[in-house]
């Protein structure tokens, strides 16, 4: 028998819908929690979801779109949590997915998106997260989740407001970095995130996705084997620096999931992890949450940094670009994607969408687990 990987350890309720059911390897980083999982086989879809809907697929690379599926539709059928659990599959390979004009209420949306990760394995302690900015405690005109004003009264509900961002008065960033994963500076970050946008402006507010998979593909063999031995630091001080400024206290937590406490807002995660679901290794170290590289000068940070950034900004390829209609719906994997708003409408008229995002599992890295282009070798999915 051979022996097992040595092991490293890091340092450092959903709301019920009514009528809804319920190897011998090199190191690996992985950590110790009740929010933990220990690496496994990848998951296979069943097939009953794409044989039953039609699909595109919107690069080589990533994204695909059900144009007739009706969300609403699935989590009520009578084989929901088979199709579900296809549905999240399939968003974990392909990384974002998208719906046509959806019906489906705010409680729906979240008991989808949290059901996603708990068919797919994630720890059952789990949840929805709240967001310690975007909450239902900060009363604003803006907290609304739909298009006739009707206010948000659900922590588990992010809104996504053009007009909501502007009373923050965050300092403006440039196109590359806006990119990041959902929630990277918790301990137990996203895995699933939903959102449906209900008002849009004729043009502009398109959002941008891109492929850690890919990003991690395209790097040298020297290089990956580098970054796969180092961790990064996570702190946004965009939203300490504003609750500071405007008097408003951050959500203490939990928020998802046990170990997402405190107003700290700080953590570590590898920069290579594996995506549970697949089993491939994706590039997670992006983004204005990720502050510097642990373990590595400032300089050597920042050129770490810099490049990972520039391998997203610089190789379209690895993109996708999404141009919004009203009620459209988005669900993507933050393990294996980052994604970026297009900042060009404030100008033009309001965006605004509700959002919905499930913690998953601490971030760990599994030296046995494998490469996207390795196991498709040209093939989509």
């Amino acid at each position: 028998m051979a022996p097992a990987a040595q092991v490293i350890r890091p340092t450092e309720s959903t709301t019920q819908v009514k009528g809804l059911k319920a190897g011998n390897k090199q190191a690996s980083i992985i950590p110790n929690s009740e929010s933990s999982i220990a690496p496994r086989a990848p998951l296979k879809a069943s097939g009953l979801l794409d044989s039953l809907y039609e699909f595109d697929e919107i690069t080589p690379v990533m994204g695909r779109t059900y144009p007739e599926l009706q969300l609403r539709d699935l989590v009520h059928h009578e084989k929901a949590d088979e199709l579900i659990r296809d549905l999240a599959i399939t968003i974990s390979r392909r990384g974002v997915v998208f719906f046509k004009n959806q019906d489906l209420s705010a409680d729906e949306q979240k008991f989808l998106t949290n059901r996603l990760g708990h068919l797919t394995g994630k720890p059952a302690s789990s949840g929805l997260h709240i967001h310690p900015v975007f909450n239902a405690e900060r009363t604003s005109k803006d907290q609304v989740v739909d298009e006739k004003g009707t206010a948000n009264k659900d922590n588990e509900i992010s809104v996504i407001s053009s007009e909501l961002h502007r009373s923050l008065q965050v300092e403006p960033r440039s196109g590359a970095d806006e990119w990041h994963s959902d929630c990277a500076f918790e301990p137990v970050p996203a895995d699933y995130t939903s959102l449906k946008v209900h008002t849009q402006p004729h043009t502009g507010g398109d959002t941008m996705w891109a492929s850690g998979y890919e990003v991690y593909d395209l790097m040298s063999p020297p290089f990956r084997e580098m970054l796969e031995k180092l961790q990064g630091f996570y702190y946004p001080a965009e939203f300490v620096e504003s609750a500071a400024k405007f008097g408003y206290p951050l959500h203490a937590g939990p928020r998802g999931a046990a170990d997402n406490v405190g107003t700290h807002l700080t953590t570590e995660h590898p920069l290579v992890r594996t995506n549970p679901v697949t089993g491939w290794k994706s590039i997670y170290g992006i983004g204005h949450h990720f502050n510097r590289v642990k373990g590595v000068s400032a300089d050597e940070s920042d050129m770490i940094k810099r490049y990972i950034r520039d391998m997203v900004t610089q190789n379209h390829a690895t993109q996708l670009r999404y141009r919004w209609s009203k009620n459209d719906m988005a669900i993507w994997d933050n393990r294996s994607t980052y994604h970026a708003a297009t900042p060009d409408y404030f100008d033009i008229g309001p965006r605004s969408g509700v959002r919905a995002v499930s913690c998953g599992e601490r971030p760990y890295f599994d030296s046995n687990s494998g490469s996207r282009r390795e196991e498709l070798k040209g093939k989509l999915n």
